[in-house]
């Protein structure tokens, strides 16, 4: 994913996480806040209950990867926030790209809703 899509600055993690809109799924949990800016800008987090740097690292790559390839199919204008969760860690993938999809479904950011 290009450097210009991240949340790169934590004042942008700790304002998206106070007044974001949250969505939960079981292998994830989304944040979503409006940015004035002409594209969506994205971030990954994975805490340490997750597990050791190497599977928090896999989980955020993993939650990259969704994330870019559907990256076209976004709205412009959101600063989004993916959380891992402790079953990612589990989950391959396919798993993954399926809960991103529905995260992102029900807050509603997909420009085109079939995908």
């Amino acid at each position: 994913m290009h450097r210009r899509f991240r949340l790169r600055r934590s004042t942008d993690f700790e304002l998206l996480r106070r007044d974001g809109r949250r969505w939960h799924h079981p292998l994830a949990i989304l944040v979503i806040n409006p940015n004035g800016q002409p594209m969506s800008r994205f971030g990954f987090s994975a805490s340490r209950h997750i597990g050791k740097a190497t599977v928090r690292n896999r989980v955020k790559r993993l939650l990259r990867e969704v994330v870019r390839k559907k990256i076209d199919a976004i709205q412009p204008g959101w600063d989004c926030l993916f959380v891992a969760r402790n079953p990612a860690v589990e989950a391959d993938y396919h798993e993954i790209e399926s809960a991103v999809t529905q995260l992102l479904c029900r807050a509603n950011v997909f420009i085109n809703e079939q995908n």
